[in-house]
């Protein structure tokens, strides 16, 4: 599949591999994919972000991606449905982050499945890489794109697609951008 990625798609790939290798986490994950598309410059998606106004709030987005990170991945949904059978997560995440310390509910374990340093890709990270093949062809485009990749974490639910849509970053949306005159990449 590598193969049929645009230049820009594959850099956002190689970036998003660079940027777990950087964090030593143990696979690459969605919050590395979108990270790299932040990072990338001159791309539809790039032109899309700007557009919708989200890089001036990139602090914002990195300071919710954490957050969840540190209640073990729970995404605000999953916090409100936990609520309403009277589980208060905060309470628990501050608590055993009393007992353990810091950031103890993210899944931040060394090791694991790493093949000569090399991090794997998340289960659902490997799902947005498969969801932007299948939005490629469902638009009867040949190469995938960085805006691909972008409008797969926007279509796949949770906590990266429940931030974006925080700020403004919906499928609907990206699709409104692309349709005023993002960049040939």
């Amino acid at each position: 599949m590598f193969e049929r990625f645009s230049a820009g798609a594959r850099a956002a790939v190689i970036e998003a591999v660079e940027r777990a290798r950087r964090d030593r986490a143990p696979a690459v994950t969605e919050e590395h994919l979108l990270l790299a598309l932040f990072d990338a410059e001159g791309t539809k998606a790039s032109f899309v972000l700007r557009a919708l106004g989200v890089t001036d709030r990139r602090a914002s987005l990195e300071t919710e991606l954490s957050d969840a990170h540190r209640r073990g991945g729970l995404s605000k949904a999953d916090m409100e449905a936990l609520a309403g059978l009277g589980i208060d997560v905060p309470e628990i995440v501050a608590r055993v982050e009393e007992a353990h310390g810091l950031g103890a509910l993210a899944d931040d374990r060394q090791g694991g499945s790493r093949r000569f340093g090399r991090p794997t890709f998340s289960r659902e990270a490997a799902s947005v890489l498969e969801r932007s093949l299948r939005i490629c062809l469902g638009r009867r485009e040949k190469t995938i794109g960085d805006e691909h990749l972008l409008l797969a974490l926007t279509a796949r639910p949770g906590v990266v697609a429940e931030v974006l849509a925080d700020h403004g970053v919906t499928y609907e949306a990206v699709e409104r951008a692309l349709g005023q005159g993002a960049p040939t990449a």
